[in-house]
C-alpha cells in the first residue's frame, strides 16, 4: 500500500480534528497537514474503559482508525482503563454510573484484548503499546490529585454537556465524576500522546487532556473524533442496552445475518466506518450492498471461509426455531428433537454418532455436545442429513 492510500485510510470517516487551521473547515485537510509535517512516528492514543464483557461494532470504529495509523507507520498506544472504569465515564449519562469492583474490571479487561486482537497489529515491533492506566493512576497520592484538580474550575466542568444537563435538572453530580476527565487527561501525560482518538461524544474529555498536558509542560495532543455508529434499528446509537448492536464476538452466522439486514439509509455510514472498500465502487442495488457489507465485515473478524459459510447458511428459506423456551445449558441431541429435526433425543444421539449432524456446516460428533448460553447458538443453522435445516433464533 502506498503512502497516499495510508493517508486515505487515516482520514476516512473523520468527523473532526482539533485544533484546526482557521482557513480550513475540512477536518481531513487538517489531519493530512499533521501527517505530512511530522518528522517522527506519532504516538496515537486510544483509551477503552473495561466496563462490560462485550464490545460491539461501534467500538470498532476508533480501533480501526488506530490500525490505520499503525499501517501508516505510527505507534498505537492502547490504554485499558482499568482504573478509570471504576469511576465510570459520565459522558452521556443522566445519572451516576454504578461503581464496578476491581475484580469485575480485571475480568472485563481480559476479554477486551481478545476482542481487539483481530483489529490491531500486535506483531510488528514498535507499532503497539498496551497500557493499563492503574499503572500510574493508582500511584497518585492526595497531594498529586489536589494538584490535578487545581487545573480546572467548577465552571469549566459544568460546561461539559452531560454535567450541564444534570445540573439544570437538579440531578446529583458527585465529586468523583469530576475526576474522570482529569484522569483521562493524565493518561495523555503518562504516555506523551500526540493524538487522541475518540467518538464525537469524547471531545470534552480529549480537550481536557490537552489542558492537562500543557499544565505538565508537554505539547498538547491533537484530538481526532470519529462518528457515533447508529444501531441496527437505524435510529439510536449502537448500544447493548438498546439491543440494536452487533457484537464483535457474535458468531459469524449471527454477525452476517444482522449485517445483511442493516437498513438501506445506514449502508453509506456502515461502509465508510466499518470497511476499507472504495465508496465509489459499491453495487447500486441496496440488497447487493447489504450482502457485500455482511461478507466484508464478517470476513474481517473471522476470515473469508467463515464469511462464505455464513452466507450459505443465511441463504434460502430456512425454517426457524426459537430458543426462548429452551433451558440452558442444553445438549445438542435435545435441540434436534425439540426443533423437530428428529423424533426423540435418543434418535438425535444416534444421528450425532453417525456423523449426520452439522452446525453451520461443521460436523458435530460429540454425542454429549452441550451449549451453556443461547448466545452460542443464535443465528446458526442446525442441519440433519442433507435436506433438513433449521435456523436457531432468540
Amino acid at each position: 500500500m502506498n503512502a497516499g492510500n495510508y493517508v486515505n485510510l487515516v482520514t476516512r470517516g473523520v468527523a473532526e480534528v482539533f485544533p484546526h487551521q482557521p482557513e480550513s473547515t475540512d477536518p481531513r485537510q487538517c489531519l493530512v497537514r499533521l501527517l505530512q509535517t511530522t518528522d517522527r512516528p506519532l504516538r496515537v492514543k486510544l483509551g477503552v474503559d473495561a466496563t462490560g464483557s462485550q464490545l460491539h461494532l461501534g467500538h470498532s470504529i476508533p480501533l480501526r482508525k488506530l490500525r490505520a495509523f499503525q499501517d501508516a507507520g505510527h505507534t498505537a498506544v492502547l490504554i485499558i482503563g482499568d482504573f478509570t472504569a471504576q469511576i465510570g465515564d459520565p459522558t452521556g449519562r443522566t445519572e451516576s454510573r454504578p461503581p464496578l469492583t476491581a475484580e469485575q474490571v480485571h475480568a472485563y479487561a481480559q476479554t477486551y484484548l481478545d476482542q481487539i486482537r483481530p483489529l490491531l497489529d500486535f506483531t510488528t515491533p514498535g507499532r503497539l503499546e498496551v497500557h493499563y492506566n492503574s499503572t500510574w493512576l493508582s500511584r497518585l497520592d492526595l497531594k498529586e490529585i489536589i494538584h490535578l484538580l487545581g487545573t480546572m474550575t467548577v465552571g469549566q466542568m459544568l460546561a461539559k454537556e452531560g454535567f450541564a444537563e444534570r445540573y439544570s435538572r437538579n440531578h446529583p453530580i458527585f465529586l468523583h465524576e469530576f475526576l474522570y476527565p482529569l484522569l483521562q487527561g493524565y493518561d495523555s501525560v503518562a504516555v506523551r500522546a500526540d493524538v487522541e482518538l475518540g467518538g464525537t461524544d469524547q471531545k470534552f474529555n480529549i480537550a481536557v487532556g490537552r489542558d492537562v498536558q500543557r499544565h505538565f509542560g508537554q505539547p498538547p495532543q491533537f484530538g481526532l473524533l470519529v462518528p457515533i455508529l447508529l444501531g441496527t434499528d437505524g435510529v439510536q446509537k449502537m448500544s447493548k442496552s438498546l439491543d440494536n448492536y452487533i457484537a464483535m464476538q457474535d458468531h459469524p452466522s449471527l454477525m452476517y445475518q444482522k449485517l445483511q439486514r442493516v437498513p438501506d439509509h445506514l449502508l453509506p455510514q456502515y461502509f465508510e466506518l466499518l470497511t476499507d472498500l472504495p465508496l465509489t465502487d459499491l453495487p447500486p442495488n441496496p440488497r447487493e450492498q447489504q450482502k457485500l457489507l455482511a461478507q466484508t465485515v464478517t470476513a474481517s473478524y473471522y476470515g473469508a471461509t467463515a464469511a462464505a459459510q455464513a452466507a450459505r447458511a443465511t441463504a434460502g428459506n430456512i425454517p426457524e426455531f426459537s430458543l426462548q423456551g429452551v433451558t440452558f445449558p442444553v445438549k445438542l441431541f435435545y435441540l434436534l428433537a425439540a426443533s423437530g429435526l428428529c423424533r426423540s433425543s435418543s434418535e438425535g444421539r444416534r444421528y450425532i454418532q453417525n456423523g449426520a449432524v452439522r452446525l453451520d456446516e461443521e460436523r458435530i460428533t460429540a454425542v454429549d455436545q452441550e451449549y451453556s448460553t443461547p448466545e452460542l447458538l443464535v443465528g446458526r443453522v442446525l442441519q440433519l442429513g442433507k435436506s433438513k435445516f433449521v435456523r436457531l433464533v432468540p
